[in-house]
């Protein structure tokens, strides 16, 4: 183990010490560059179908696993996650995503200028279907902390 000695500048070599400090100035700089990187593309990567959802007070659901989310559309075309379905087999495609399991959870997202029938008869098909966990989705209002789009009561058969 080699020691230097500071002898007051006589030596040779007493103007350079080793440095033990760690310079972390450059490590925070990458981090926080990736952090905001993160926080750019963060809401890019979410994907669905454009849908102006009615506001509402109601307390959100507890959802233990991931939904099927149908979006129904101002023009009233219906759409299964990303996929543009006619009503006719939209209770085929969800018995085939949810393998034939009626209580998988479905969210029913109408867009607040379409008619309700419309939203009740999707639903009404995919409750004949035999899926037992059908709900309606809301937004919140703005005053509200609560995530943007929650669950409204769960439709009965």
């Amino acid at each position: 183990m080699a020691f230097t000695i500071n002898t007051g500048g006589r030596g040779r070599r007493g103007r350079y010490r080793p440095l033990a400090d760690i310079n972390v100035t450059p490590l925070v700089d990458v981090m926080l560059v990736l952090l905001i990187i993160f926080m750019v593309t963060a809401p890019l990567m979410t994907s669905g179908v454009s849908v102006d959802l009615p506001k509402t007070n109601a307390q959100q659901l507890n959802s233990d696993s991931q939904p099927l989310t149908v979006s129904i559309k101002a023009d009233g075309t219906i759409f299964l996650q990303d996929q543009q379905v006619d009503l006719s087999e939209i209770v085929a495609k969800l018995q085939a995503i949810a393998q034939n399991n009626p209580d998988r959870r479905i969210f029913v997202r109408g867009d607040k200028d379409l008619a309700y029938g419309r939203i009740m008869e999707v639903m009404g098909t995919i409750t004949q279907g035999g899926f037992t966990k059908v709900a309606l989705l809301a937004e919140q209002p703005a005053t509200a902390a609560a995530p943007a789009a929650t669950p409204a009561a769960p439709a009965h058969k």
